[in-house]
């Protein structure tokens, strides 16, 4: 059985903001002028050896060393739109870059490790963007893989491609997918790949299987931004408010909005049959979510469907490209620390604290109409790409005018948001304060 909801963009009900599919064919139109405009200005910058080579040294930089470098390249750029291009064009990635099965292991702050595998293809080529799709294992609820053992799972030796790079991370009973550190690990595994990979910031994909489709829905849920669709096989999104899986987060369907979900589940799976999936489907069609939902009919708790699924999991790929600036986003969260951004919308504070807030946004050209309930202050992100900063930017929020002014755009701002994101497609040059009328 075969359900497809397309998505279909609007304000409904209390404002709420939902996806709208063909503004993928039709988004930027309010700025086109100004979008040309700066494409003709940054077309006739030169990115001389000498800028790339600080740009490299900036993308690629340690910890350790990216004050250094930021400060390198921002004394070298003449001003904010000259840094943008520059940093567009990218660095110069290694010819060198190992490719074929790898692993590797990320350190976070705390000391823990994170194994990963990486599967680049043989005939890898610096000189094109390369897809990426992350891959979320089941079985989570085991020890963490002592060193040298696999935690590669049945199936999951199949899924090199020639196409793709492939990213396998570990999890296990201390660092769930749905976790905090997990949560902050999967984002840096991603940017430390771009810092040696030609990565298409626009078809990176998150799939998993089991709890690894519990996980997929968990950063699409509260943390889509990276992503361009998600593929959640035999999981279970309910887990993510059940306490047997030591979290209980609020769900909002609307956060799904513009983030594409090819979600597969068993007739007959013991632990998540699809008729017990089936009522948070319909959630998703009520909120107009673009979704794919494939029951397997008589399929149990495996992916021996797979292979057969493969085509249409891979056309569903292909057709759902990020768009990195959409015209309309929109954030539901109770919390202010982490779990509050989407694209260039950032929830900064809450009426009440632990109480969900709302806020909506819709662009045209320089002007952003806000819908806010439940938030005192958010910030958006400029980029030089959608906002002309030539012009005066105006807010409008809950109906009330709260800024209408030229805003200069930041090198430092710049910086500090590519080296965050490693997104060369999403790169902000300014971010504006907004406190919510009362």
């Amino acid at each position: 059985m075969l359900v497809s909801m397309p998505g279909k963009g609007k304000f409904g009900g209390l404002g709420t903001l939902v996806y709208d599919a063909a503004m993928k064919t039709t988004k930027r139109l309010f700025g086109l002028c100004a979008t040309l405009l700066l494409t003709q200005c940054q077309s006739a910058i030169a990115v001389d050896e000498a800028a790339q080579a600080l740009v490299t040294r900036f993308w690629t930089a340690s910890p350790q060393d990216s004050t250094a470098s930021a400060q390198q390249l921002q004394d070298a750029a003449p001003d904010a739109l000259t840094l943008h291009a520059w940093l567009q064009a990218g660095p110069q990635w290694p010819q060198d870059a190992p490719t074929g099965e790898l692993h590797r292991s990320r350190t976070d702050a705390e000391g823990t490790q994170f194994p990963y595998v990486l599967l680049v293809p043989e005939d890898y080529d610096p000189r094109r963007a390369w897809p990426v799709e992350f891959n979320l294992h089941g079985g989570i609820s085991r020890p963490k893989p002592e060193p040298g053992e696999s935690f590669w799972r049945n199936g999951y030796d199949q899924l090199r491609e020639p196409d793709r790079i492939v990213v396998v991370p570990a999890a296990w009973d201390e660092a769930f997918w749905w976790f905090d550190n997990q949560a902050d690990n999967i984002p840096a595994i991603l940017h430390e790949l771009k810092q040696t990979y030609h990565v298409d910031d626009n078809r990176v994909t998150l799939s998993g299987v089991s709890d690894g489709g519990t996980g997929s829905y968990f950063f699409a849920f509260l943390q889509p931004t990276e992503w361009a669709a998600f593929l959640p096989y035999i999981g279970n999104l309910a887990v993510l408010r059940n306490p047997a899986g030591r979290v209980s987060y609020p769900l909002s369907f609307d956060n799904l909005a513009g983030k594409p979900l090819y979600i597969v589940n068993g007739e007959n799976d013991p632990l998540y049959p699809a008729a017990r999936i089936q009522p948070y489907i319909d959630l998703m069609a009520r909120a107009n979510v673009e979704h794919i939902f494939r029951i397997i009919p008589q399929g149990g708790h495996n992916t021996r469907w797979l292979p057969e699924e493969r085509p249409a999991i891979e056309r569903f790929k292909a057709e759902h490209v990020r768009d990195p600036l959409p015209e309309r986003v929109q954030w539901a969260t109770d919390r202010t620390d982490r779990y509050n951004r989407n694209h260039w919308l950032r929830v900064d504070g809450l009426r009440e604290q632990g109480q969900p807030g709302r806020v909506m946004v819709e662009r045209t050209g320089n002007t952003f109409t806000v819908t806010a309930f439940g938030v005192s202050d958010f910030t958006l992100l400029l980029s030089p790409e959608e906002v002309d900063f030539a012009q005066p930017v105006q807010v409008l929020v809950n109906g009330t005018g709260v800024l209408a002014r030229k805003i200069e755009p930041s090198e430092q701002t710049l910086l500090q948001w590519a080296a965050r994101d490693r997104d060369r497609s999403m790169l902000f040059a300014a971010e504006l304060p907004i406190h919510v009328p009362e």
